[in-house]
């Protein structure tokens, strides 16, 4: 086994910086206003390119092998919500933000990069897995929104009607502007995949400083416990293992290829930290981002290690 490919990777790395900086300079006043709006573009910005990417033909190839994908959904926006919403009733000793932030990791779409490289390194499916991961995170703009405000309510957490209107206004609508240019604009954004890389990291960046900045000064290290931290960490682990090996037998049981059933476990096994902290920032305004955003942060880089030792088991078969 190849132990490197558990060392945090460089973003994992740069999200723990933001946070340690947050907790010791948080961004106050005008300074935390226009960066706060900085973001804000910036993120509009990055689902616009993100609409201008993703080809119309590869969400319509994706439907092809509906049976694949269809399992790869139920997965993400199915199994995934009940074990979240299953966790919120059986821990309500949880603060109610940290067991919202649970159920919202929960109703998140499926990463890309990550889904694909796995696949990749454990020889699955990988052109369904490119598929997958595109048509999850698409519908995803669509359906979270959608399950936040459905399930989010039995949280404590009410996803106004504003919310919905700054999902179409900043997400939405650049990414189906970013659709219709896709004839000027993708190919320049294919050829320039840094581009886009470091608008999706510089975002997210700057939303972790800014919510966990704001959740210091609101005193969040003397809420979370170093025993809740742990309980945190063992209650993802169990999410995490449950959906992993829900999602192997199923598809063992409906007599899926082993490719197959590798895509299928690398895909519906990953929640999107791209998607899910600029969704965040629009859903839960006003409230404390700080410990709604920690379950996705520990679950991102969980999901990694994990599927990191799974893709070497897949790769050496």
């Amino acid at each position: 086994m190849n132990f490197a490919r558990l060392r945090p990777d460089n973003f994992t790395l740069a999200i723990a910086a933001a946070v340690i900086v947050a907790s010791v300079l948080p961004a106050t006043g005008t300074v935390a206003v226009v960066l706060g709006g900085a973001v804000k573009v910036a993120i509009a910005l990055l689902f616009f390119m993100h609409g201008a990417k993703i080809s119309r033909d590869a969400v319509v190839a994706s439907l092809l092998h509906w049976r694949l994908h269809l399992l790869i959904l139920a997965s993400t926006f199915v199994l995934f919500p009940l074990l979240g919403l299953s966790i919120r009733a059986w821990m309500p000793g949880l603060p109610p933000e940290m067991s919202a932030g649970i159920v919202y990791l929960a109703i998140l779409p499926s990463t890309v990069q990550s889904s694909i490289a796995f696949t990749s390194i454990a020889r699955g499916n990988v052109a369904g897995a490119v598929c997958a991961a595109s048509l999850s995170n698409f519908l995803g703009i669509f359906l979270t929104p959608i399950l936040a405000g459905v399930v989010l309510h039995a949280s404590g957490v009410t996803i106004s009607g504003r919310a919905i209107v700054g999902i179409f206004e900043q997400l939405l609508l650049p990414f189906a502007l970013g659709q219709m240019l896709q004839r000027w604009v993708g190919p320049w954004i294919r050829r320039n995949a840094k581009v886009l890389s470091l608008f999706d990291r510089g975002s997210i960046l700057g939303v972790v400083y800014l919510a966990f900045g704001e959740a210091v000064l609101g005193g969040i290290w003397h809420t979370v416990t170093a025993g809740m931290a742990v309980l945190l960490i063992a209650v993802l682990a169990l999410l995490l293992g449950v959906v992993l090996t829900t999602t192997t037998v199923v598809a063992r049981l409906f007599g899926f290829s082993k490719e197959d059933e590798i895509t299928i476990v690398m895909c519906g096994s990953k929640k999107s930290l791209a998607s899910g902290i600029p969704m965040a920032t629009i859903l839960f305004a006003g409230l404390d981002m700080g410990l709604l955003v920690l379950p996705l942060m520990i679950f991102h880089q969980m999901q990694l290690m994990v599927c990191a030792i799974l893709a070497q088991k897949y790769a050496e078969r």
